[in-house]
């Protein structure tokens, strides 16, 4: 089970990457956190590409770093939580995106990053 869920969480990754550089731009742009671009040298596209190909290389590393997966799966763990702040700031501010278009749907997408989180550290260790 831990490897179907690397696996799928390798498959989200890359994905999740490659949509950040290409088709999905404008909605994760939603996701980005004003205090991070009103005070930071990157804009809204910027910050997007950055994390687009940070999430395909986690998503690359899960399954070619068989002997560092205890660290890519803690620095993904890691990772899921730095973003959290912006999952946070799109539905205060009640940002429309990937379908999030209600605060209930945008408060409800807030409970899933705990099970991402938890789901990078269990199936890496």
């Amino acid at each position: 089970m831990k490897t179907f869920v690397r696996w799928a969480l390798a498959l989200a990754m890359m994905f999740a990457g490659i949509s950040h550089l290409t088709f999905a731009r404008r909605d994760f742009q939603a996701q980005v956190p004003d205090a991070l671009v009103e005070h930071g040298p990157l804009d809204r596209d910027a910050v997007v590409v950055a994390s687009g190909v940070v999430e395909a290389a986690f998503g690359l590393a899960l399954v070619a770093l068989p002997k560092e997966r205890r660290r890519v799966g803690a620095a993904l763990a890691a990772f899921f939580i730095a973003i959290f702040p912006g999952n946070i700031d799109q539905w205060r501010k009640g940002r429309s995106a990937f379908g999030l278009d209600t605060d209930q749907k945008r408060f409800g997408r807030l409970f899933f990053q705990p099970a991402l989180v938890a789901a990078a550290w269990w199936s890496t260790r």
